[in-house]
């Protein structure tokens, strides 16, 4: 026999696990339009034939400037390519850049910044010297000198935009790092004779990368930014191969009369910067 006491809990945990399909999907809204734009964006990287099956290359000239509609969904440029069809094909050049730009980043800050807050001492003071130097510089302006130096090409871009955000993952990752040496498990194994590389590999490391990862979800927004901003400028790769900022370039001598060449592709980018800064931020825990 139940207490009657007891009931009203018995009741309340019942009804608090099940929590109905509806209100599970309204309180995840957000991460579900955010999961669905990269997802769309990484398949029109991947498979770009798919979901335009046209040739981004060649137009009808004799349909130039057509506004959006069923036939093009997102109108024709001034030699009567379809829009849509080049905004899709020049997502894999530009999400290739930006997966390279954050790569190196991540690779490249994640070690600084492990060297950094594991060894200490002046090695620690060397790197964060020249971490901060690279901070004191607006990421997009290193980007530019930098691919200034190494020449056109979405290569190039990919490393500048990559070196300009290496500072970021450093500093997260030696703050990270100097919160977890000292934890009892980390002392003990030190205390165990266990060489001090395989200390960091097997339990400093794994401990410290979470919040580095999800700085890299945040900052893969930012770089489809900085890559698109450096192809805007003619940086990136040669007409007339579609790339998204390119794309808005090209657009902008006709904003007057065909406003679709360079709001719809604009409207890309940013729909796929805040998809991507809203999921790292949700699962991050806004790190940054």
């Amino acid at each position: 026999m139940v207490d009657v006491a007891t009931r009203p809990t018995l009741v309340a945990d019942d009804e608090v696990s099940r929590v109905s399909p509806v209100r599970w999907v309204r309180g995840r809204v957000g991460v579900i339009v955010a999961s669905g734009v990269l997802l769309l964006a990484i398949a029109w990287a991947l498979v770009p034939s798919i979901f335009a099956s046209g040739d981004p290359l060649s137009g009808v000239p004799a349909q130039k400037f057509q506004s959006p509609s069923a036939a093009h969904w997102f109108g024709t440029d001034n030699l009567g390519r379809d829009l849509f069809t080049r905004v899709v094909h020049g997502a894999g050049l530009s999400l290739t850049a930006t997966v390279t730009a954050v790569g190196l980043a991540l690779v490249v800050g994640s070690l600084l910044g492990l060297l950094s807050g594991a060894a200490g001492g002046l090695i620690d003071a060397a790197i964060m010297r020249v971490v901060d130097v690279l901070l004191s510089i607006p990421a997009l302006l290193l980007s530019l000198a930098l691919v200034t130096a190494l020449g056109f090409g979405t290569r190039n871009v990919a490393i500048a935009v990559g070196v300009s955000l290496i500072a970021n993952f450093a500093r997260v990752m030696r703050s990270e790092v100097l919160r977890v040496r000292n934890a009892p498990y980390v002392e003990a194994a030190h205390a165990s004779g266990v060489r001090w590389y395989s200390v960091l590999a097997r339990h400093v490391l794994p401990n410290s990368i979470q919040p580095v990862l999800a700085l890299a979800a945040v900052e893969f927004g930012m770089a489809v930014l900085a890559v698109s901003s450096l192809s805007f400028l003619g940086y990136g790769t040669k007409p007339p191969t579609p790339e998204w900022g390119s794309l808005i370039s090209e657009g902008r001598n006709y904003l007057a009369s065909a406003w679709w060449l360079t709001t719809l592709p604009g409207l890309v980018i940013i729909a796929v910067v805040l998809a991507a800064q809203y999921l790292g931020r949700r699962f991050g825990g806004g790190q940054r």
